[in-house]
């Protein structure tokens, strides 16, 4: 079995004396795990960076297998990431958000999302947005198109914590103090002001602990705290 694809680097564990397992999302094949062999070398390690985009060739006798993973770099960011200290938090968080994906199952608008992500200014509302298709695309996607109990699509302000479904202004009010607040630009076309930003990641905090960190008893990403402290920071 062997197959050849374009992929960005998510993860490195050292495996043995001298190799290491690499983690990757594949164009078209998902998150896509292999053996390094001899990728504890310096010649391997600048290539073997998190963040960076590979040519990746996988081998293996069976489809199930491990296998075992050859690559070289088509676009390296490592040194970029290191300069700029909201990038790399950016791109760790990422890549510690796109872990979650089941492996082998494809998931390219993340990928490209991420990609768009990595490659440009650090940008609050787009991780919320793409922290919200994360949710999505495991099947824990919320409702914000109309409201739960009115079905107006129109002025929605809250989310219900439990069904994770959209609330109207009027529908809300007995309950505001239950319910967490929906910022207006992640339903429809605005700019976000710092409170916005702090409460679209509270409403995303929320969703993933509820269905991913808690049941899988992980913890969120390191560096996802001080990432959005930097990027909400008035």
């Amino acid at each position: 079995m062997e197959w050849t694809g374009e992929a960005l680097l998510i993860g490195v564990r050292r495996h043995g004396e001298s190799s290491v397992i690499a983690e990757a999302m594949v164009a078209g094949r998902g998150r896509c795990v292999g053996l390094v062999r001899g990728g504890r070398s310096s010649k391997l390690a600048a290539t073997l960076q998190p963040g960076n985009t590979v040519q990746l060739t996988w081998r293996a006798r069976l489809e199930d297998h491990l296998g075992a993973f050859t690559m070289e770099v088509l676009q390296s960011r490592a040194a970029g990431l290191i300069a700029d200290r909201k990038r790399l938090y950016l791109a760790q968080t990422i890549c510690e958000h796109l872990h979650l994906l089941p492996e082998r199952d494809p998931h390219d608008r993340l990928l490209g999302m991420a990609l768009d992500l990595i490659d440009h200014e650090p940008d609050a509302a787009a991780l919320a947005r793409f922290e919200l298709v994360l949710l999505d695309e495991l099947g824990f996607g919320l409702d914000l198109d109309s409201c739960a109990a009115t079905g107006v699509t129109e002025d929605l302000t809250h989310v219900s914590p439990k069904s994770g479904r959209a609330v109207s202004r009027v529908a809300a009010e007995p309950y505001r103090d239950r319910l967490l607040p929906l910022p207006s630009f992640l339903s429809a076309r605005g700019n976000a002001s710092p409170d916005d930003l702090r409460n679209a990641f509270r409403l995303t905090s929320h969703f993933l602990d509820m269905h991913l960190w808690s049941p899988r008893q992980i913890d969120p990403p390191a560096t996802r705290e001080p990432l959005i402290d930097m990027l909400t920071r008035v």
